[in-house]
C-alpha cells in the first residue's frame, strides 16, 4: 500500500442518481494515497477519431459541471493521473539511487581489489607462477581450516555441512553403536563366558587371581563388534572431508587461467620434490615463542619463575629472556605427551604439563614439567603448537 493509487475509470456510465462521491473522497475503502476518477474515450468517440485533446478537455467538462465531483475536480482526470504516476515514479527512483549507488560502489571496491591481486601473474615468469601457486594453496587451506571450524564468512542455512556434518556424524554413531551393543549383550552368557575363559587359562591349576588372559579374550570379542560401524564412521567423515575440499575448490576454478596455472606449476613441483627430498630437512623450524613459568619448582630450588620459551619441531627450549642468548635448558620432544593441570586455590594462572611416555624425569629430577599460562586461550594456543611438534596430549584410558 505505499505506492498504491486507486483509479475509478468510465464515471460518465453511471446511472442518473448515482456517483462514486464517497469512493474518490476516500472513506469507503481509505488508500495511503487515494482514488482519482478518469472519464474514457467511448467506443463512439474512438470510431468517430475523437483526438486525446478534446477527449481530456470533455473529461475536464464533466468533473467540473458534475455536482458531486465540482469540489475534486482539481485532483480528478488523465493530465492529473499523469502527473502524479510520475511525481511517484521520481520519487521512487530519488529515494532507491542512493542505495543502489553505494552498492555499485562497493561491488566495483570489490573487483577492483580482486584483479589488483590477479594484475601481477605472468604466465612466463616461473617466480610468479610460483606465488600464485602459493597463494592458491593458501587460501585453498584456509577455506578449509573455516569450513570445518564454522568460522567462515558464508554460513549454509538449509543443511549441515563441514565440520557440524562430521561433529553429528560422531555422535549420531557414538549413540548407535551403544544402542547396538546394549541391545547385543547380554549379562548371563557373558558371565558364562568368562567363567570358561578363566577356567581354560588356569587348565589342571588351581587359580587364585584372575588372569589378565581372560579378561583379554572377553574384552576383544566386544570390542570386534565395534570394528564394522567405526570403519562406516569413517567413510562417512571422509566422504564429508571430500566435499568440504570440492565446495573449497570451487574457488580456484572459478578462473580456468589460474586453474592451468596451478596444474602447470604443481607438475614443475613434482619434478623438484624428489630434488628436494635428497636435501635435509631445513633446520629446526620454530613453531612458536613466548612466555611461560615453570609452575612446580619449589621454594628451596628458586620457586616459580617466568622465562622465555622457543619451540621447534626437535626441542623445547627456554631462556633468561627474549633476547635468546642465554638459554637455561633444551629438551628434546621425543616421547613427551601432554596433559592438563588443575589449577591451585590461591592461583590464577592456567596449567598444563609435560611428561614422559617412558616414565622418566623429563627435566632434572621432575617426572613432569608444569607450564602456566595467564589465559586459557594461551594454553590452548601451545597445546596446538606441541601439536604441531608431535606431542600429543594425553587420553583417557579404559
Amino acid at each position: 500500500g505505499l505506492r498504491t493509487i486507486g483509479v475509478i475509470t468510465k464515471l460518465d456510465l453511471m446511472d442518473e442518481g448515482t456517483d462514486a462521491r464517497e469512493i474518490l473522497e476516500n472513506k469507503l475503502l481509505p488508500l495511503r494515497r487515494g482514488y482519482m476518477g478518469v472519464v474514457n474515450r467511448s467506443q463512439k468517440d474512438i470510431g468517430g477519431k475523437k483526438d486525446i485533446n478534446a477527449a481530456m478537455a470533455a473529461e475536464r467538462k464533466f468533473f467540473l459541471s458534475h455536482s458531486s465531483y465540482r469540489h475534486l475536480a482539481n485532483r480528478m482526470g488523465t493530465p492529473f493521473l499523469q502527473k502524479t504516476l510520475n511525481q511517484q515514479l521520481t520519487n521512487h527512483i530519488r529515494d532507491t539511487l542512493p542505495a543502489l549507488r553505494a552498492k555499485l560502489q562497493s561491488q566495483l571496491l570489490s573487483i577492483e581489489k580482486e584483479v589488483e591481486e590477479y594484475k601481477n601473474f605472468r604466465p612466463d615468469d616461473p617466480s610468479r607462477k610460483t606465488k600464485a601457486l602459493l597463494q592458491m594453496v593458501q587460501q585453498f587451506s584456509v577455506d578449509f581450516e573455516k569450513r570445518i571450524e564454522g568460522s567462515g564468512d558464508q554460513i549454509d542455512t538449509y543443511e549441515l555441512s563441514g565440520g557440524a556434518r562430521i561433529n553429528r556424524i560422531f555422535h549420531e554413531q557414538n549413540e548407535n553403536n551403544g544402542k547396538t551393543l546394549k541391545m547385543e549383550f547380554n549379562e548371563k552368557e557373558l558371565r558364562k563366558e568368562i567363567s570358561y575363559a578363566i577356567k581354560n587359562i588356569h587348565g589342571i591349576r588351581t587359580g587364585l587371581f584372575t588372569p589378565d588372559l581372560a579378561f583379554e579374550a572377553i574384552v576383544k570379542k566386544q570390542i570386534q563388534k565395534l570394528n564394522g560401524p567405526c570403519l562406516k564412521c569413517i567413510d562417512m567423515v571422509v566422504s564429508e572431508l571430500a566435499s568440504t575440499i570440492r565446495k573449497c575448490s570451487e574457488k580456484v576454478k572459478r578462473n580456468e587461467a589460474m586453474f592451468v596455472l596451478f596444474n602447470s606449476v604443481l607438475f614443475s613441483a613434482q619434478q623438484r620434490s624428489s630434488q628436494m627430498n635428497k636435501k635435509k630437512a631445513a633446520g629446526n623450524q620454530v613453531i612458536r615463542k613466548g612466555w611461560l613459568t615453570i609452575n612446580n619448582i619449589s621454594i628451596m630450588k628458586g620457586g616459580a619463575k617466568e622465562y622465555w620459551f622457543v619451540l621447534t619441531a626437535e626441542s623445547l627450549s627456554w631462556y633468561k629472556d627474549d633476547e635468546e642468548k642465554e638459554k637455561k635448558y633444551m629438551l628434546q620432544v621425543d616421547n613427551l605427551k601432554l596433559r592438563d593441570v588443575e589449577k591451585g586455590f590461591m592461583s590464577s594462572k592456567h596449567i598444563f604439563a609435560l611428561f614422559n611416555t617412558e616414565q622418566r624425569n623429563v627435566y632434572k629430577d621432575y617426572r613432569q614439567l608444569e607450564l602456566a599460562c595467564e589465559s586459557q586461550e594461551d594454553v590452548d594456543g601451545w597445546k596446538a603448537s606441541f601439536l604441531r611438534a608431535g606431542v600429543y596430549a594425553e587420553r583417557d584410558q579404559v
